[in-house]
């Protein structure tokens, strides 16, 4: 019964693909962001192009995260009164005050290499600004 148990524990651990959750907050400088509304998404979803692969196409599992689509684009302001995306402006403002907050962007990505293998990696969570030198940047990985 033991050798039974390691040998399942075993598995789960070779089978079933570890994602880090959360990475630490690094707060952009408030002074450097750019002011950005809705009407800067398109801008928004091509710069995607380039900040999802350089922030989850690395690692041992850089392949799954090779396909994916925007489920949320929006300014943080905008997710009040929406369930599904407004606690994740609670976050921005918890780790890096409301004003920086004000100034960025959720994008909610889904992975579709992931459907069937990890629930909790189907989906991840990117927070987003616009610096005034550098143009956008992800500051925050939740997923």
């Amino acid at each position: 019964m033991r050798k039974l148990c390691i040998l399942i524990f075993f598995c789960l651990f070779l089978f079933v693909p570890m994602v880090v959750n959360a990475q630490p907050a690094k707060c952009p400088n408030l002074n450097e962001l750019e002011d950005t509304n809705i009407e800067d998404r398109d801008e928004i979803l091509k710069a995607l192009e380039t900040l999802v692969p350089l922030t989850y196409e690395t690692g041992e599992l850089a392949e799954m995260y090779t396909q994916w689509k925007v489920i949320t684009a929006v300014p943080f302001p905008n997710t009040v009164g929406n369930a599904k995306d407004e606690s994740y402006y609670g976050m921005a403002k918890n780790f890096c005050g409301e004003e920086i907050a004000n100034k960025s962007w959720l994008v909610r990505l889904y992975f579709p290499k992931f459907e069937g293998i990890s629930a909790s990696a189907l989906e991840g969570q990117i927070f987003v600004a616009k610096s005034k030198e550098q143009g956008w940047f992800v500051w925050f990985r939740y997923h």
